[in-house]
């Protein structure tokens, strides 16, 4: 027998966008949409019955989620991020151990093509170093002694600000092997030209902490990449 009534919501869109479906698992344009529920007689609305909160909707497999399916990055976003994150990182063991050295500035060269900047070339890793260095010079000059100086082995006030800004959104989002490859990535570059510099192992004490790993943790991957030839 065909059901007379029962209760159902109604849905109104309020905002359309790009969300990372856990249920297609991948990029999917959503429906962020508020409810109310209504008791209906034969699927006509007769009587409202309050409202059913805000849900989120995928537009290829219908599915609901909360709201907070949107904190998620997309996969577009996550690999900029990610770029993003290792380009700073290079610029900033780069300003710690000093971009005089070749083989560093080389192998800052090549974890930063590696994210994907491939026209990136020695030129602009120094035009990007000495801008990011000078940020903040008015307040912290560059090894002036500063708190920021000193927690960051003395790599600018500017480019401790944007390790902080590249890395702790990201950090969330990675799985650890993808954080431990972030910080071996910046040991490498330290390593390019000898041993850790104590500037270095600030910085890249400094880069383990932003992306939320423990001190050992941090200690460890270091010595092992002292240990380990380059990949």
């Amino acid at each position: 027998m065909t059901r007379l009534w029962g209760v159902r919501p109604s849905w109104r869109t309020e905002v359309l966008g790009e969300f990372f479906c856990p249920g297609c698992g991948g990029d999917r344009n959503y429906r962020r949409q508020r409810g109310r529920r209504w008791l209906r007689l034969c699927g006509a609305p007769v009587l409202p019955l309050g409202q059913a909160g805000t849900s989120v909707q995928c537009t290829a497999c219908r599915t609901r989620y909360a709201p907070s399916a949107l904190e998620r990055p997309t996969c577009t976003k996550l690999s900029g991020m990610l770029r993003d994150a290792q380009y700073t990182i290079a610029l900033a063991v780069l300003a710690a151990g000093g971009a005089a050295g070749r083989q560093a500035r080389e192998a800052a060269c090549e974890v930063i093509r590696e994210a994907g900047f491939e026209d990136c070339g020695e030129v602009q890793v120094l035009a990007s170093l000495a801008a990011l260095s000078g940020l903040g010079s008015t307040d912290a000059p560059h090894g002036s002694g500063s708190p920021l100086d000193e927690a960051y082995g003395g790599i600018g006030s500017g480019l401790a600000i944007e390790l902080h800004a590249a890395l702790e959104p990201l950090a969330p989002h990675l799985a650890p092997q993808g954080l431990e490859r972030l910080l071996l990535q910046g040991a490498w570059i330290a390593l390019a030209d000898g041993p850790y510099r104590p500037a270095e192992r600030d910085a890249l004490a400094a880069v383990g902490h932003c992306l939320h790993l423990g001190t050992e943790q941090i200690a460890e991957l270091l010595e092992a990449a002292a240990r380990t030839p380059h990949p």
